[in-house]
């Protein structure tokens, strides 16, 4: 009982042994993808695509109930043609404000520049903002005075928000300004200033949010603070109080216009008393331009169609963000908030291991690729609806990281399969050739490859044997011993050998000494390999196997050393040790093609030394040879890692430069070259000085394949010469 006890504990650890490698070999596998993805991530690499993929959860969102707190009398390109003028003068602006006036609306948004008198009318424009006090005009802020555009003449200041916008590099708006403070002054947004207006009268006014008192409590919303690295931001320009814009999505009340979510009327309909009393009454009216002249338009989430971009008027960005204020603080409507960078790097390299996990587990190509496609789904699913709660979490990373933690353990597991298959076709033609009888194991005690030798031993035929274990051919107690023996080996991974009892078909029973060793190929597949002896022939035939397995391992050795030194003299030149010029040409050609693929710039610099000749000829060849490999050391300790640099022929050396930012980054490696090639070299007691002349051209700028490149830098080269050499010049 104990015995048996004993037995099932020791499978028990064997198995746990087993686990945790794999397990190993999966979070290895999705730490490295997660970390690679992370730096991506860091250096914005994947900024574009996330913020698309943004636009296209903005897109998607269900449509939410009408504005009718907005509207937006808009000046189009017919009431300009018919004034006849811009800006518009004072008193037409003047008559606006007063026609509004009538139908008491709750705040008025004057998004045009009033900064210089218009004439006529200046006097009686200046009289309407003293009697309009809900009236908000603009200006534009900056720290140059040259740049900023004043408030208008006769408005308190008070009554003016700023309209500075903020773009992202694809040009588009998805943040918006609350506050910048100018000169120690805190000055509000034109979009903020008509938001408090509207819900002044409902009791609501800006305080500290309890939770944390750096950001703004707006009624039932707190505003959480922009910073420079939120969602897939990298670096970006967080300064005043910004916040990440969550877009309303209005119903379209007309079908008109492509950007019909608020209500539209045009001045002069205003002007005629053709627009509805509940058109304005206690609404935000917001006056600005939709006309395609003055060109006051912007690019949002919305914007994106399929094949081209539709703007929207500036005027239509003021009231998307003064809808979502309010919304906001009375509804409570989600703002957008991200994850603290732990829990964003967390959930990043929890999707790049469940998709090793996955992966490894199912071990299947179409089942694996359908688990691929629905996880990939679900992750897609999960960001967009909580897209739609009001939290922007890490899409594309976490697709790259889990799409390329099951694309690499897929080729991990191929390859498994493929050196699975190499080793028993190798063992399958080497234990032929073996007298002794030999059988080889999986790790589920089941027998994969057999010799001819331990088939006509047992007395059964391969295709009977192969994929059955001991105990379908042995009395039990003699296979019970065989499986001990086996499970000692794979658990110490260690050879042994025991003496034992074997019956074979016939029944008769031999006395056997079996050695048993657990090998592993390239893949990390594991299997057992057992040599059998009978106990006269023992010492016989160990020394057989032990010149056969030495011999076949001398051989490979011998292969292996000879195929290093051949490539190597292929790839490399033999004086001073870099590679050479086919070596430089595959580099070239895989550089470039990884640099287009990864939309990268790549440097190639053709270096030639100059006064070389007159070395060799005043000092020698032995000299120059010297001299030329005290150059190639230089050249080597000047680069990076990623870098590769090669002698062509004589004197004259290229170099490689893999992903590079810019050209002025290409233009310093050269100059630290030129530095580094001038010290004095000391051969034989003489002190020599020599310079070099380097061309530079840089993919995709100057050509996009290899031989264009080395052309124009070569030509970059000779013109440097000319130019009076020790000096580099870009193509």
């Amino acid at each position: 009982m104990n015995q048996q006890l004993d037995k099932r504990f020791v499978k028990l650890i064997f198995r746990l042994k087993q686990s945790l490698s794999r397990g190993h070999r999966e979070l290895m596998t999705a730490a490295s993808v997660a970390v690679c993805v992370l730096v991506l991530h860091s250096i914005g690499l994947l900024q574009s695509l996330e913020l698309a993929a943004l636009d296209q959860f903005f897109r998607l969102r269900p449509e939410e109930p009408p504005e009718e707190r907005i509207t937006i009398v808009v000046i189009d390109e017919a009431y300009l043609d018919e004034v006849g003028a811009w800006p518009i003068p004072d008193r037409k602006i003047a008559q606006l404000l007063q026609k509004l006036n009538v139908y008491k609306p709750r705040a008025i948004g004057l998004d045009i520049y009033r900064n210089l008198p218009v004439a006529p009318g200046n006097q009686e424009l200046r009289n309407v903002y003293k009697l309009t006090p809900n009236l908000v005009g603009i200006e534009l802020l900056a720290n140059d005075k040259n740049v900023q555009v004043p408030p208008p003449v006769g408005l308190n200041q008070e009554q003016v928000g700023f309209n500075n916008v903020l773009y992202d590099p694809d040009g588009k708006v998805r943040r918006s300004l609350l506050y910048w403070h100018i000169n120690n002054k805190a000055h509000e947004s034109f979009a903020l200033k008509l938001a408090l207006l509207y819900l002044k009268p409902k009791g609501i006014t800006p305080t500290k949010a309890k939770s944390n008192p750096k950001y703004l409590q707006l009624g039932k919303a707190v505003f959480t603070r922009f910073e420079a690295n939120d969602g897939a931001y990298v670096r970006a320009d967080a300064k005043g109080y910004q916040i990440l814009t969550n877009f309303p999505k209005p119903k379209c009340q007309s079908l008109s216009g492509e950007f019909c979510s608020f209500r539209q009327v045009s001045m002069k309909d205003v002007l005629a008393d053709k627009v509805q009393e509940n058109l304005i009454k206690d609404r935000i009216i917001l006056i600005g331009s939709t006309a395609p002249s003055l060109q006051d338009f912007v690019f949002i989430p919305y914007s994106s169609r399929m094949g081209t971009a539709k703007p929207v008027a500036g005027i239509q960005l003021q009231a998307y963000f003064i809808s979502e204020l309010i919304s906001a603080a009375l509804q409570g409507r989600p703002l957008l908030k991200v994850w603290t960078d732990l829990v964003e790097d967390l959930w990043i390299f929890m999707w790049s291991y469940l998709g090793a996990v996955t992966t490894w587990r199912i071990r299947h190509a179409t089942r694996s690729f359908f688990s691929i496609i629905v996880s990939c789904f679900v992750l897609t699913l999960s960001a967009y609806f909580a897209f739609l709660y009001g939290w922007w979490i890490p899409l594309i990373p976490s697709l790259f990281s889990f799409g390329s933690s099951a694309i690499w353990m897929t080729s991990h597991i191929a390859h498994m399969q493929e050196e699975w298959k190499r080793s028993k076709e190798f063992l399958h033609h080497v234990i032929n050739t073996i007298p002794d009888p030999i059988f080889v194991k999986n790790e589920q005690h089941q027998w994969i490859v057999l010799n001819e030798a331990y088939c006509r031993f047992i007395g059964y035929p391969n295709k009977l044997l192969i994929e059955k274990s001991d105990y379908d051919f042995f009395p039990k107690h003699e296979a019970d011993v065989f499986r001990q023996q086996d499970d000692l080996v794979f658990r110490t991974q260690k050879p042994q050998e025991h003496e034992e009892e074997f019956t074979n078909a016939d029944g008769q029973t031999h006395q056997i000494a079996t050695k048993r060793s657990l090998h592993k190929d390239a893949a990390g597949n594991f299997f057992l390999v057992g040599v059998i002896r009978d106990i006269t022939q023992r010492k016989l035939m160990e020394e057989q196997l032990k010149r056969t397995a030495a011999e076949l391992f001398r051989s490979n050795n011998e292969l292996k050393l000879k195929e290093d030194h051949l490539r190597y003299l292929a790839y490399h030149d033999p004086l001073t040790g870099l590679s050479n010029r086919k070596f430089f040409a595959e580099q070239l050609y895989e550089s470039l093609h990884w640099a287009q693929h990864n939309n990268l710039l790549l440097g190639l610099l053709f270096i030639d030394l100059d006064g070389f000749k007159q070395v060799n000829d005043t000092l020698g060849h032995e000299t120059g040879d010297r001299l030329l490999m005290t150059i190639a050391g230089r050249l080597s300790n000047s680069l990076r890692a990623s870098d590769t640099v090669s002698r062509l022929g004589g004197d004259e050396f290229t170099i490689i430069l893999r992903a590079i930012p810019n050209v002025k980054i290409a233009a310093k490696i050269a100059e630290k070259i030129l530095s580094s090639i001038t010290k004095p070299i000391v051969l034989d007691g003489y002190a020599i000085r020599i310079s070099a002349s380097i061309g530079i051209s840089v993919y995709p700028y100057n050509s996009q394949d290899s031989e264009t490149l080395m052309k124009q830098a070569d030509a970059a080269m000779y013109r440097a010469k000319r130019l009076g050499k020790n000096r580099y010049e870009f193509a």
